[in-house]
């Protein structure tokens, strides 16, 4: 059946249409009191401004909170620390505690280390060529990914990515071209550092098969690797939480 024209339509009410007779006249003034007030507030302009979506604003401020929040968490972090400092001497049994934990806080990665290793930086491509898939110019998180367990393969004893410590609960995460790793927002090029033997390491990156894409990528696309071998790496202690959210001890 087609469709009737609304006037049609209202033309043909007739006055004893029932509730029609009224509610067609509410309906239509509701409706441009509607749009008089929208075209009142707007004042011409779109009522969705752009800077409520302004993402980037979002992001900054985003991390300017977590930088708060990291420095208020290393200040308790000290705080607890000269405080169990003070308890150890002044109660044996926490000095006995302390002395069986010590030799665990450096495989943790919760103390800073130095020694040789090597350094690895991937890198975007710094330009676009025409008809080029720009997902195929950019690192994404399996290159990073690929990286970091060669490393780990190779024997890294410890590592970090953009100057962050890597530990047993890290996740290497990438969102778009940024990299998300302890909480912290970081932009290419990154720069993955580890302390290790440098020939095995290195043979490990080019056995990986991950990394050999990147490599033949990067030789392609114009993307960036380079590995180099430094004779004294210093890695800063991982500073964010230890805590578990969903693993538990298993019962023996």
């Amino acid at each position: 059946m087609a469709r009737r024209p609304f006037g049609a339509w209202l033309s043909s009410l007739s006055p004893g249409a029932g509730p029609w007779r009224w509610l067609v006249p509410v309906v239509c003034a509701v409706a441009g009191l509607i749009f008089a007030t929208s075209a009142r507030v707007s004042n011409g302009t779109d009522l969705r401004s752009p800077q409520s979506a302004d993402l980037q604003g979002l992001v900054r401020s985003a991390e300017a909170d977590v930088n708060r929040q990291s420095q208020l968490a290393d200040g308790l972090r000290d705080r607890v620390s000269a405080e169990t400092d003070q308890a150890a001497r002044d109660d044996a049994a926490v000095a006995a505690a302390q002395q069986r934990s010590a030799p665990l806080l450096t495989p943790a990665g919760l103390t800073a280390v130095t020694g040789p290793g090597i350094t690895v930086v991937l890198d975007d491509a710094s330009s676009i060529p025409a008809g080029v898939d720009p997902n195929q110019l950019v690192v994404h998180q399996s290159d990073l990914q690929s990286v970091v367990n060669a490393l780990w393969a190779g024997g890294a004893e410890a590592m970090t990515i953009s100057g962050q410590r890597v530990i047993a609960t890290s996740a290497v995460r990438c969102v778009g071209n940024t990299l998300l790793l302890n909480g912290r927002v970081f932009s290419p090029p990154f720069r993955v550092a580890a302390i290790g033997p440098f020939g095995t390491m290195r043979a490990a990156l080019d056995r990986s098969p991950g990394v050999g894409l990147f490599k033949q990528a990067a030789d392609y696309y114009g993307l960036g690797y380079t590995v180099a071998q430094s004779s004294s790496l210093k890695l800063p202690a991982y500073t964010g939480s230890t805590s578990l959210t969903y693993a538990k001890a298993a019962p023996r």
